[in-house]
């Protein structure tokens, strides 16, 4: 008879539960969130088989396969842009479940319930693969499926498994036996986090935004892979993004506080793995193979068994692939050997607080922005340096350059904070014409005029008449030394007439050119390629006709991306997600997430993403 006397010793895999065919075994649930099972007595027969499929209680007669390590250790991406990018990694589960569904074949998974918990979940309709693909990083209940895929294995029904490294031992653990129609794919697993957390924080969002959570992804890619962004978003139309640390329930991940007290012991980690495939983020791509890398997701991929081998030949069509040397995964994924070390917190504190405290206070007070807490030494030290790293960085051993520098940042009607690196850098090249009413406002770095090739020194022009303003946004990456804007040599930016230029995080490449003569609004993330044009005023010209304006505000909402020649005209707003394609002009609003061209431009395609 299962008895939980040491909750790290149970996994919360549900497989005593389905085995029990007197039903004498159901899920309780504790403070914590986790499930456990508990035994009625009463129908409890003494038969033993909760013990006998226990993968706790039977860890070393399930860790065999056959290769002590994986015989092939892959990178991969999918060829389908779309899937990768909606995938947590590079899409190879897809790739592995469609291989699965042209045979006619069943595929499991953990897909999110209608409160956003998580259930295991299976079928051989493809059209489930959107909700079962990417990594929900919670515990999901498994309950039920391991007798479903019993069930179908034993009609001679093919199936593919994918879960938690314990889950799928307990699936081999209840099975008993291998089946030639089952392949069992499990993932690099730094552990399971708390349901009741998760739901805690959705619910301090939910407050926060002012609506009910309609959507969510974890390593949403619209910021990039590395930055491991949670986008979530309310039915009012809101949009949160989690970028890295500075997302509550993330950085409580990171910090061990809430994972299933099992995970802190884990004994599935190292080799021989007990799935077929093992799959996960390929973190070091970049150095191994940047053709498979642009920051969108790379799949790591372990074939471990001879039957995932033979497995991977019907897949591998799917995606752009190249074997790896098994060393290189070691440094990105430390989870595959190791299990997360112990909580940095007062755990039981923590789920004392979570019952009285809205989730966005308890992190607050157990683990708090890195940048809210007292600096150490060393951190004090890095923010002392930081400054002038950047400077030497930018300006090099430029005399003329740091005059600018002086002369720009201490001016009257300048706000800088040099200590934060809310400062303008002006590399060699730069030229400025600013009256002395004329404000500029900085909120983070911006570095105007950089020059990429070493030796170049293209003008960059800034023109600033009297009363008008400059402000340099901040952006949710600027402390992850991103910087608000980066904008290369050879601009021409001109504010007139007691214009506004308000420009946000970003990047811009060679040749831009900025006409401000009333207000011009750049956000956050807008990518702007060579030689654009952006322009709210066309100078003392008329043309006499009802649609002419001679100044009007332009708006560039969050994530654009400009491409090469293109022209903004006055009175543009391009809307959030949206592109506008290699010269184009365009002269009328653009719809959010849309591509446009042409010129005039036009709507070419909706509802689009792009990183």
């Amino acid at each position: 008879m299962i008895q939980i006397t040491d909750k790290s010793k149970c996994t919360g895999c549900c497989a005593c539960v389905d085995i029990c065919g007197h039903n004498a075994i159901s899920l309780k649930t504790d403070n914590e969130g986790f499930w456990y099972p508990e035994v009625d007595k009463a129908k409890c027969v003494e038969c033993g088989l909760c013990e006998k499929v226990c993968p706790e209680l039977h860890i070393t007669e399930l860790k065999k396969n056959d290769y002590e390590r994986p015989a092939h250790t892959i990178a991969a991406i999918n060829k389908r842009m779309d899937i990768r990018w909606d995938s947590t990694s590079g899409g190879a589960f897809s790739a592995l479940a469609e291989a699965m569904y042209r045979q006619g074949g069943y595929v499991s998974g953990a897909v999110y319930n209608d409160d956003f918990s998580v259930r295991n979940y299976i079928s051989n309709n493809p059209d489930d693969l959107p909700k079962l693909r990417s990594s929900k990083y919670l515990q999901s209940k498994a309950e039920g499926l391991y007798k479903e895929i019993r069930t179908l294995l034993r009609k001679g029904e093919k199936v593919l498994a994918c879960g938690t490294p314990c889950q799928m031992a307990a699936l081999r653990s209840f099975l008993g036996k291998d089946y030639e129609n089952l392949i069992i794919v499990d993932f690099i697993c730094l552990g399971i986090n708390s349901p009741k957390v998760y739901r805690k924080y959705l619910d301090s969002l939910e407050q926060k935004f002012g609506g009910k959570v309609v959507y969510v992804k974890a390593k949403n890619k619209e910021l990039g892979w590395r930055n491991l962004t949670r986008k979530v978003v309310f039915d009012n139309g809101k949009k949160y993004y989690g970028i890295r640390m500075e997302d509550d329930f993330r950085r409580g991940y990171h910090t061990n506080a809430f994972s299933r007290p099992c995970c802190y012991v884990c004994q599935y980690k190292g080799f021989p793995r007990m799935a077929d495939i093992t799959i996960a983020d390929y973190w070091g791509i970049e150095k191994i193979d940047p053709n498979l890398d642009n920051n969108i997701g790379t799949s790591m991929i372990l074939l471990n068994s001879k039957k995932g081998e033979r497995y991977f030949e019907l897949a591998k069509d799917q995606l752009e692939w190249e074997e790896t040397k098994f060393e290189s995964i070691l440094p990105g994924n430390k989870a595959l050997l190791h299990p997360m070390g112990p909580a940095t917190i007062n755990r039981e504190e923590f789920f004392k607080d979570l019952d009285t405290m809205p989730f966005d206070k308890v992190a607050e007070k157990h683990f708090p922005l890195r940048h809210n807490k007292p600096g150490s030494i060393k951190g004090k030290l890095k923010r002392l340096i930081k400054p002038y790293f950047l400077l030497y960085t930018y300006l090099g051993f430029s005399i003329p350059a740091y005059i600018r520098f002086l002369r720009l940042n201490s001016r009257k009607n300048t706000l800088s904070d040099f200590k934060a690196g809310h400062v303008i850098y002006t590399p060699a090249g730069t030229v400025f014409d600013i009256h002395p009413t004329a404000k500029i406002e900085i909120n983070a770095p911006f570095v105007y005029g950089y020059h990429p090739v070493k030796g170049m020194r293209m003008p960059t022009c800034l023109k600033m008449t009297a009363n008008t303003r400059l402000v340099i946004n901040d952006g949710p990456l600027t402390r992850y030394g991103k910087g608000a804007y980066s904008l290369k040599y050879g601009a021409y930016i001109e504010i007139i007439n007691r214009g506004k230029l308000t420009i946000g995080q970003g990047a811009a490449n060679v040749g831009l050119t900025i006409m401000c003569a009333k207000e011009v609004t750049i956000g956050n993330w807008v990518r702007i390629g060579r030689n654009v044009s952006i322009r709210d005023f066309n100078g003392g010209h008329v043309i006499v006709n009802d649609h002419y304006v001679t100044h009007a505000p332009v708006r560039i909402e969050d994530h654009v991306w400009l491409c090469t020649g293109c022209t903004i005209m006055p009175g543009v707003t391009v809307g959030e997600g949206s592109v506008v394609a290699a010269n184009s002009t365009v002269t009328k609003d653009v719809p959010p997430h849309s591509l446009v061209a042409g010129s005039p431009a036009k709507v070419i395609k909706e509802n689009i993403e792009w990183y």
